[in-house]
């Protein structure tokens, strides 16, 4: 598997690691934010965003947002066009 400065690199982690992942990244990024260093806090966004990008481009549907959360998407709903 191909290393990543802080891990592995998302793309060769598979589908289910990567969720795992990303659900540990986001479930400490709170602790991170208020206790962790500069660099930790830096280092953790920097490995997060990868995450999250190659979450976005596996996963498109999944990430993709509720029409009705969108402006258009409301407004056809209401009768708006």
């Amino acid at each position: 598997m191909a290393e990543h400065p802080h891990g592995i690199e998302p793309a060769a982690l598979a589908d289910d690691d990567l969720r795992r992942e990303l659900k540990h990244l986001h479930d400490t990024r709170h602790d991170t934010l208020l206790g962790g260093s500069e660099d930790a806090l830096e280092n953790h966004t920097k490995r997060m965003l990868a995450m999250e990008e190659e979450f976005l481009r596996r996963f498109p549907q999944e990430a993709a947002p509720d029409p009705l959360r969108t402006r258009a998407g409301s407004r056809r709903e209401a009768g708006q066009d």
